[in-house]
């Protein structure tokens, strides 16, 4: 359970009347509709919906990977509405990392390099020896030097995890995080997503339909046909 916030605290997530239509004119669809929601620094928070619901589109917006088409939306800060595209790659360096169902690693790259180029990215001095201790974190240090190709799956989610946290983002995006692996496998990441996420001290967003992975967060948010059915704890 994370620590309530202080009362004249700004969220870390402020979103109002959020909206994302795509195509034009007749063609047009809108996939969020009139989303509103505040999160404070430190909460644990599941996104829960079948699919089709909106969860996928309304993390890209959050995180910065799409556009929102109308609305408010300030992450860590920064009004990430009205942005470019190089602008919102900016943005997101240093306030969000994303863990995806896919992991998403650079196959010609080591687990060091991959999680080195975070760091670079984000402007992190001293980048090989802050990834090794992440990666140590993580419980890879005797796979700093192996390519994504020759580690298991859940060695790869934690390769994943060690790069979205190694900057310290504000915030942490799981999007179906275990979707690749298999029972047992998942729960060990789950475990080490939330575990990392409290010495961290980011704010977890988890996507997902999974009911029991939900609960695992303090408050959830249900989304139906691109709407906020209900926000409450858990």
């Amino acid at each position: 359970m994370t620590s309530p916030p202080a009362a004249d605290a700004a969220p870390i997530l402020h979103v109002r009347d959020l909206g994302l239509t795509l195509g034009e004119g007749t063609g047009a669809v809108a996939i969020l509709k009139g989303i509103d929601l505040d999160v404070a620094a430190g909460e644990t928070v599941a996104l829960l919906g079948p699919s089709g619901s909106g969860k996928s589109s309304l993390m890209a917006v959050l995180t910065g990977l799409e556009r929102a088409s109308v609305g408010t939306l300030r992450v860590a800060g920064q009004d990430f509405v009205g942005l470019g595209e190089d602008a919102l790659a900016r943005a997101r360096r240093g306030r969000i990392g994303i863990v995806l169902q896919a992991f998403h690693l650079l196959p010609t790259m080591t687990a060091l390099e991959n999680v080195m180029t975070a760091l670079e990215l984000a402007g992190v001095a001293q980048a090989e020896e802050r990834a090794a201790a992440e990666l140590a974190a993580v419980g890879l240090a005797h796979r700093l030097g192996h390519y994504p190709a020759q580690l298991s799956g859940g060695e790869q989610q934690r390769v994943a995890i060690a790069r979205a946290l190694a900057p310290r983002p504000a915030l942490l995006f799981a999007d179906e995080p275990t979707g690749n692996l298999d029972a047992a496998t998942g729960a060990a990441i789950l475990d080490l997503i939330f575990a990392r996420r409290a010495e961290t001290a980011a704010t977890l967003f988890v996507i997902t339909h999974d009911e029991a992975l939900a609960a695992r967060c303090a408050r959830i948010l249900r989304l139906a046909d691109g709407r906020i059915l209900s926000d409450g704890a858990a």
